[in-house]
């Protein structure tokens, strides 16, 4: 059941304890009247429920009804005075809620002393009276806290989005950078090789020629066009040197080293090598082994890791598992969030990831993502 099945069964539920109690008292009010149904009592009974059912209106208006009922008529009005003292200690107001059930035990001691308060019991109505207010106060406290929980649950719940959505975005301009490295270098090398036969068109066919004039016009557009898009999304390092170069694919066996440098007990079987593999699989691979080693050394500092790459084709794989940590105090809990950026970085590719429990207490990160085909690759020039 959600939240708004909940409130619309505790309405429901109000409207038929509201309709009981005024029943009783319509009932109360007749046995006291040598069973007459049809009387003022009877009346103002129905009257103060309707009002109790009519929350929207003043908050006041329903209490000091029920509670003028009490003081005339005595008992038989008990029920809905408990009622109306509940709902104004659940609202915060309950110094008004003592200040009606004081009036209700005086006026009818004054006023109708025969149906007194006091009758039922010989303790009288003040102890009903008193367990409405605090009923009421410990009501509307809960209630307020479960409010205060979804509230902050649902602030939680916004919060983990935006957290997702800023990793996913991050992932994708750490790509888009990325491929704009690669891109910019193939586009580079094919206008300066299409310039170079173009200063050298002596004894080339004329169509030849124009075709490589062709060829280098769109290049070195293509290329303005690239850096146009996605150059903006690309990290500046203020530490950086003017004008140094950017690495464009880094080695995988960089960061195995640098991990076995901090410390780390790595082994790796690497099938393949990295030229059978698009650009975009060896950029993913070198940040799922980097991400995997980082959270290796940061929850099992002293546990040892498998790294397996395959190239492929027709698929590059990737498996890192690492052995069970000792138990140790104070260890950090993971964000996830490096995972959710890896996971729109394979999934960009046509990948699937996984990362969990890989048995006896180890963890394992896999991805696979396959090769494209000659079809989605385009006809061959």
């Amino acid at each position: 059941m959600n939240r708004e099945q909940s409130h619309r069964w505790g309405t429901y539920g109000r409207r038929g304890l509201v309709a009981l109690l005024t029943l009783t008292a319509v009932h109360n009010g007749a046995s006291t009247a040598g069973g007459q149904y049809l009387t003022l009592r009877s009346a103002v009974a129905v009257v103060c429920g309707a009002l109790l059912l009519l929350r929207g209106s003043h908050w006041l208006l329903a209490p000091v009804a029920a509670t003028a009922a009490a003081g005339v008529w005595g008992w038989p009005m008990l029920p809905l005075l408990l009622l109306a003292l509940f709902d104004l200690a659940a609202d915060r107001h309950t110094p008004a809620a003592v200040a009606c059930a004081t009036t209700a035990l005086v006026g009818n001691v004054l006023l109708h002393p025969a149906a007194s308060l006091w009758r039922p019991q010989q303790y009288g109505s003040s102890l009903f009276l008193l367990l409405a207010v605090v009923g009421g106060s410990w009501m509307g406290n809960r209630r307020r806290l479960v409010q205060a929980l979804h509230a902050q649950v649902e602030h939680l719940r916004i919060e983990r989005e935006l957290r997702e959505q800023a990793a996913r975005s991050a992932e994708r301009s750490a790509i888009a950078a990325e491929m704009h490295d690669v891109l910019a270098h193939r586009l580079s090398l094919i206008a300066l090789h299409t310039g170079v036969l173009a200063t050298r068109k002596e004894g080339l066919p004329a169509p030849v020629v124009e075709r490589l004039a062709l060829l280098r016009t769109a290049s070195t557009d293509a290329l303005t066009d690239l850096r146009d898009v996605l150059g903006a999304l690309r990290t500046t390092d203020d530490r950086a040197p003017t004008g140094a170069p950017t690495p464009v694919l880094r080695d995988v066996q960089e960061v195995i080293d640098q991990a076995r440098d901090a410390g780390q007990r790595v082994d790796t079987t690497i099938d393949g090598a990295p030229d059978q593999a698009p650009a975009a699989h060896r950029l993913a691979v070198f940040r799922l082994v980097q991400e995997a080693l980082t959270n290796a050394r940061k929850h099992a500092p002293d546990a040892a890791v498998h790294v397996r790459v395959d190239y492929g084709p027709p698929a590059t794989l990737v498996e890192v598992t690492n052995t069970a940590a000792a138990a140790r105090t104070g260890q950090a809990v993971p964000s996830g969030f490096g995972l959710v950026g890896l996971r729109e970085r394979v999934e960009a590719l046509g990948g699937h990831l996984h990362a969990g429990p890989g048995g006896a207490g180890a963890w394992r990160l896999a991805a696979r993502i396959p090769h494209p085909t000659p079809r989605q690759i385009g006809p061959s020039a």
